[in-house]
This record gives structure tokens, C-alpha cells and sequence, in this order.
């Protein structure tokens, strides 16, 4: 299948020391919802800024939608979509206004515009309030407005950085409800990095993880998760059999079963593929079931696994900043030309 985003030796270093993306490359395929995890100063701001031509990369190169990013980075940021963790809408014009501006600067043919604005709105259920300012409309709103802005230009490549943080759940679902429509009418290819990690098992077709700027670990959750050696079987039966533990563990695709307060864990790499032989494997023993559960590992312990510490955000960190400086210095050089 094409490739929508190429990456190869892609490294940021700031300030000759701050190594802020480390030698790191990937793909993600046309058309494929794709997360980007690490906690802050991990790397993956930095990325998504390399990877909208927000910052020139110290080495490697990077490729979106046919496109080398820092060879033409003016045709790559006309040609994607993005939607910032920060709001970005501006608060004294209304949603209309607001969709009319960005759709003025991605060059949308002046004879589409109003169709696509008008659709937009009714697409992001903020039609009744086209024309009140933005300032007055609530956090989902104008991250449904934000949304908006970011695929007035109908982009092949949306970018999402941490799109939904500051919602409350009700929004949160509203607001991928509206991207997973996109991706299923306009096969829009979706690089999303979020903080909540039930998004990601929710919308993302694969994942990457990243940590101290190298990524540490690629592929579907479900396939990291069956890294961490499988999920848990617990079986509990009407009465303690000392043959029912080798029982189990002739099951095969059985990795380990160990029994406790009359209940038999049996860990195998797909669990619920196993439960139907492990209920036969019971009643050839001769003992009656009373319960069968399942349970998955997390996204939470597959990161733990990976990085050595917990999933969570503590703030602004040196590659943060540095981040920041780097942009607002471009902006500068930009403003003084």
C-alpha cells in the first residue's frame, strides 16, 4: 500500500546539545490512523513540527503525501491539515469568519468557498452559531471550528496534536466521532499524538512509541500488547482438581497457568481465540466451570514496558522550550524579511 508519511534518520538537536529527536524512522500508509506516543520532552512535538515544516531537522529526511518536507516545506503546508493542542480559532471572528479566513489562505477556489464553509458548519454541528464570535463558543465547539479550519482545504494528511486535551468525554467522543467520518468518506490520512491512551486503542490503526527522542516500539496496539507476553484467562471451577492444571497447560497456545484461591490464570497470547478449548479442556476433566473472565493488557502497561515509566504529563520540559524558542525565532526571521 502508498505511503502517506515516509520518515528515515529523521534527528533534532537543539542548542548543539538538547537531542530532542534521535535517528528515528517510520511509515504510516495511506489512509491509516496513526499515534504518536510519548510524554513531554519524548520527542513527539518535535516531530509533528518537523514533519509540518515548523522546523528544519538537523538530519534525515521526510516525505508527506509525495512531498519532501524540508525541500518544499511552502507545498507541504499548503497540502495538510493541522489542528493544534492550543486554540487556535480567533476569538473576535465569528465561525464563519473563521473558516472563510483559512479558506483564503489554502487557496481554495473563490467559487467553492461558500459550499464548503456552509457544509463544514452543518458537518460540526456549529451551524446555529455561524455567526456569533468564537469567543463565546464552548471548549467543544471550537475544537469542532479548529477541526474545520484544519480540512477546509480537504488535506490528503491531517495532523492532530493533542486535539482533544481539555475536554470533557462527552467532547472528546464528538470530536473523533467527526474524524473517523472523514477518514471513512475522504480516506484522510490521520498522524495524531494524544494523551489519553483509550483514544489511541479507539481510532488508531498502529502506533508508535517514542522516548528520549528514539522510538522504543511500532505496530498495532493489539500486537504491542501480545509483546508483553498475552493476556490473562481466569477460569474458576465448582471444586479444586490437582489434574486440572496440567489440563490446561496442554491447551496448546497455553504459556503458563497458575492457580489461587480456586481460580486457574492461564496467560496465552490470544486469549479469547483460546477460551473455547480451555471450557473443553475443563469439561474432559470432569469439572463443572462457574466462571470464565478475560482480561488484555493496557496500553498503560504496554508503555510502562517499553519506556520504564508511567504514561503522564508533568509540564514543560527543556526540549519543550526549546521547541517554542526555535519557532518563535523562524516567526521573527519571517516577520523581518
Amino acid at each position: 500500500m502508498a505511503e502517506a508519511i515516509h520518515v528515515e534518520g529523521l534527528s533534532k538537536i537543539f542548542n548543539g546539545t538538547v537531542r530532542a529527536v534521535d535517528d528515528i524512522s517510520f511509515f504510516v500508509t495511506q489512509g491509516e490512523a496513526f499515534g504518536f506516543l510519548g510524554p513531554n520532552g519524548a520527542g513527539k512535538t518535535t516531530t509533528v513540527s518537523l514533519l509540518t515544516a515548523q522546523l528544519a531537522p538537523t538530519a534525515g529526511r521526510a516525505v508527506v503525501d509525495g512531498i519532501d518536507v524540508f525541500r518544499d516545506p511552502a507545498e507541504i503546508k499548503r497540502r495538510i491539515g493541522l489542528v493544534f493542542q492550543e486554540s487556535t480559532a480567533d476569538s473576535d471572528l465569528t465561525g464563519r469568519e473563521n473558516l472563510e479566513l483559512a479558506a483564503a489562505l489554502f487557496g481554495v477556489p473563490r467559487g467553492e468557498v461558500r459550499q464548503r464553509v456552509d457544509s463544514l458548519l452543518e458537518r460540526m454541528q456549529i451551524g446555529d452559531a455561524a455567526d456569533r464570535l468564537a469567543r463565546t463558543y464552548s471548549g467543544g465547539m471550537r475544537r469542532r471550528l479548529e477541526l474545520g479550519v484544519g480540512i477546509i482545504h480537504s488535506p490528503r494528511v491531517l495532523f492532530l496534536d493533542e486535539p482533544t486535551l481539555g475536554l470533557d468525554p462527552q467532547g472528546r467522543a464528538g470530536f473523533w466521532r467527526y474524524v473517523q467520518e472523514l477518514r471513512k468518506e475522504h480516506g484522510m490520512t490521520v498522524f495524531v499524538t494524544t494523551h489519553y491512551l483509550d483514544e489511541v486503542d479507539l481510532i488508531c490503526d498502529r502506533l508508535a512509541i517514542i522516548d528520549h527522542g528514539k522510538i522504543v516500539a511500532t505496530g498495532t496496539s493489539s500486537e504491542l500488547k501480545d509483546r508483553l507476553g498475552g493476556d490473562v484467562v481466569t477460569i474458576r471451577t465448582e471444586r479444586s482438581d490437582p489434574a486440572m492444571e496440567e489440563a490446561l497447560r496442554a491447551v496448546p497456545g497455553v504459556l503458563s497457568v497458575s492457580s489461587q484461591d480456586g481460580a486457574y490464570r492461564i496467560k496465552a497470547p490470544r486469549g479469547e481465540q483460546l477460551i473455547p478449548a480451555l471450557v473443553t479442556a475443563c469439561g474432559q476433566a470432569g469439572v463443572a466451570l462457574t466462571s470464565v473472565s478475560l482480561k488484555r493488557p493496557s496500553l498503560d502497561e504496554v508503555f510502562l514496558e517499553f519506556t520504564g515509566h508511567e504514561y503522564r504529563e508533568d509540564g514543560m520540559t527543556p526540549t519543550d522550550r526549546a521547541v517554542r524558542v526555535s519557532q518563535v525565532s523562524q516567526a521573527f526571521g519571517r516577520t523581518r524579511r
